[in-house]
């Protein structure tokens, strides 16, 4: 892309006479119609300490937003409230609440209720969990969340990518059939790992860390674990009891065929009839939005319709397996359970590290979507925090790792949530249900809950988002089947690792070999732009215009010397070949070039003395405040001269025309 070299630094001149020269374009220049052109000083920002400095940058890095603005001219008491709003945005929201908003918070809540009941039972089994797992982290966490969360409309619970993760993970080292209460303390272990780690994400400003989960990276990730979590549901879709505990394509294949004389013909007549269903009701609520209620509420008429036939069947059909006793009941402390030494210590870290990573990603991502529909602003670090606070509560409460969920979140927005008071609504039906319920669901079938998880991620897998990374750029359509292929064949957190060193690596490609280009004059402007890109943009006799798109670090500066060298050997031949004269002049545009450091500057005094020796001089062109400071220090500056530096690439090329054409 080219660079627009016009543009002006807005720094304050700090030298002792302000002058500027009007220059007219030599006749031998061929810049028609072009103005007087006023030749101006480059100046030197403003001297600031390193302290002041360091405080800047540090602002600048942690606190892009400035949160301190709204404490600003206000009184103490105001001071006072502005903060509890800040760390508790219930207060924001909570003097204005009415019973308008309590009706469509109702309505929504009950509406992500039927929805989180089923799913909550779905991922725990997911997540190879007692199933009353699932539905306690669909209570507490929403009411924590309640009091922390900045979103509006973030339906917070158990999510599938997270419960996989967390399964295949801990699965690998501890069977939860051989070692039940183990494996259960792993997993609350490791959800307060989870948590321990998001909300200091969120506490010390570091929630760029997540980006390195590129979209790219996720697309791949989401669609690999879509497609394991799919065929993971053909035990429970097919009837099979003994099935392997891998996660892997191949593996899981080889079990499900190995085991045909296990499969179950009721079983499969029931889940996939249950399976049409969920695909049709969804189908419906995706042509017609308004109709969302249709999804949102298969779910649970699946499972009572399920488990009436069966609880009639049972007699006569036994072999379709069943949830079994479920214990009712609220949420009993797990803190007791919390396993913070032992030789699995590092297998809790690292799984509550990853799962936390990926569940932030997933409701912060959520979060800000539905903020941008609905004109208002998620901080991504109250966020974090929020998220890691909920989790850290949850893992005291037999809670695992839950986060906000775009299908819950969907459905509660297109109920009309107006305030987090729908997740407290839901945490309610939830309690009921917890309280008074659970003996319904004894009969609950096994399929029932392959076939809600099964519809659930097929939404994971996005055909048009990988579609678009091939057309727009290939690097990361690399990532992304890197992802896939590695969560489908190696093991979900490798397939994740190559994901994120694809990505990284594309950075670091990006940082060690930067665009340079070379740029022409767009006749009658001052305007110097790509001359591959611009086909009216002509060269300018005897200079040779580079523009570098990168800062000019230790990890390019060999490149960029090596690279504009070639630059200036190719312009020689060319101009040989085409008899145009010589090359006299070389100018660097230096606007894109947002920093430099010391590597960078000994390149660019070594290139000013190679292109010496060649007769041809280096000048610099619009470097920013930063870099120019950095030249003046090191005493790089004054090598350059005073034909050394320009404000724009048309002053640099009026100015030196005229002392060619004064000198002639």
């Amino acid at each position: 892309m080219g660079v627009n070299s016009n543009r002006v630094e807005d720094l304050p001149c700090h030298h002792d006479h302000h002058q500027t020269t009007t220059v007219r374009i030599p006749s031998d220049i061929d810049l028609e119609a072009m103005p007087p052109l006023e030749i101006h000083r480059v100046c030197l920002p403003p001297k600031q300490s390193t302290l002041q400095k360091l405080k800047h940058r540090l602002g600048e890095i942690f606190f892009p937003e400035n949160p301190l603005h709204r404490f600003k001219n206000q009184t103490w008491f105001r001071k006072l409230l502005l903060g509890l709003q800040f760390l508790f945005p219930i207060f924001q929201w909570a003097p204005e609440y009415n019973a308008q908003l309590l009706k469509s918070d109702v309505i929504s809540g009950l509406t992500i209720a039927s929805l989180a009941i089923p799913q909550g039972i779905s991922y725990a089994k997911l997540a190879n969990l007692p199933p009353i797992v699932g539905l306690y982290s669909s209570f507490v966490p929403p009411l924590i969340y309640s009091l922390l969360g900045s979103s509006r409309h973030l339906a917070v619970g158990p999510v599938s990518i997270a419960s996989l993760v967390m399964g295949s993970m801990l699965s690998e080292v501890v069977s939860s059939t051989e070692e039940p209460i183990l494996y259960l303390k792993l997993a609350f272990t490791a959800t307060c790992f989870a948590g321990i780690f998001q909300a200091s994400l969120g506490f010390l400003r570091l929630g760029f860390i997540i980006d390195f989960l590129s979209k790219a990276t996720l697309v791949g990730f989401m669609a690999g674990a879509a497609v394991i979590v799919s065929l993971q549901q053909l035990k429970g879709l097919l009837g099979i009891v003994h099935f392997t505990t891998k996660m892997q394509f191949i593996p899981v294949m080889a079990s499900v065929f190995s085991h045909r004389q296990e499969w179950s013909w009721q079983t499969i007549v029931m889940g996939f009839s249950f399976l049409l269903f969920l695909c049709i009701t969804r189908h419906i609520s995706k042509r017609n939005p308004k109709l969302f209620w249709v999804a949102a509420a298969a779910p649970l008429t699946s499972v009572i319709v399920s488990t009436l036939i069966v609880f009639l069947l049972h007699s006569k059909n036994p072999k379709i397996s069943v949830i079994g006793h479920l214990p009712k009941g609220v949420n009993p402390p797990s803190s007791n359970m919390l396993y913070f030494s032992g030789p699995y210590l590092a297998l809790a870290i690292k799984t509550g590290i990853i799962t936390g990573i990926l569940s932030l990603t997933e409701g912060v991502a959520v979060g800000r979507t539905f903020a941008s529909l609905k004109n208002y602003q998620v901080d991504g670090n109250k966020e974090m925090m929020a998220i890691g606070l909920m989790n850290i509560c949850g893992s005291c409460s037999s809670c695992y790792v839950t986060t906000g969920s775009f299908s819950r979140s969907a459905v509660n927005y297109n109920a009309g949530a107006k305030t987090v008071v729908s997740n407290i609504i839901m945490a309610a039906a939830v309690l009921i249900t917890l309280l008074f319920l659970m003996p319904l669901f004894y009969y609950t079938p096994n399929v029932i809950l392959a076939t809600i998880i099964l519809t659930a991620v097929s939404g994971l897998i996005d055909y048009q988002a990988a579609y678009d990374l091939w057309k727009v750029d290939k690097l990361d359509c690399m990532a992304c089947l890197c992802s896939f292929f590695g969560v489908l064949f190696i093991s979900v957190p490798i397939g994740l690792a190559i994901a994120v060193g694809v990505s990284v690596f594309k950075i670091l490609l990006h940082v060690t070999r930067p665009n340079t280009m070379a740029l022409g004059n767009i006749p009658g402007t001052q305007i110097y732009q790509n001359l591959n890109r611009y086909g009216e943009a002509s060269r300018i006799p005897s200079f040779l215009i580079l523009a570098i798109e990168a800062p000019f670090y230790f990890a390019n500066s060999t490149y960029l010397q090596e690279r504009i060298l070639r630059w200036v050997r190719e312009e020689e031949e060319r101009i040989k070949s085409n008899n145009e004269g010589i090359l006299i002049c070389v100018i660097l545009d230096m606007t894109a070039v947002t920093a430099i450091d010391t590597s960078g500057i000994d390149t660019l005094s070594e290139l000013r003395k190679m292109l010496e020796k060649r007769l041809l001089q280096l000048v610099l062109a619009n470097p920013v405040g930063s870099v120019m400071e950095k030249l003046q220090q090191s005493k790089t500056l004054g090598s350059f001269g005073l034909n050394g530096v320009y404000l724009t690439v048309g002053e640099a090329v009026a100015d030196i025309s005229s002392l060619w054409k004064a000198r002639a």
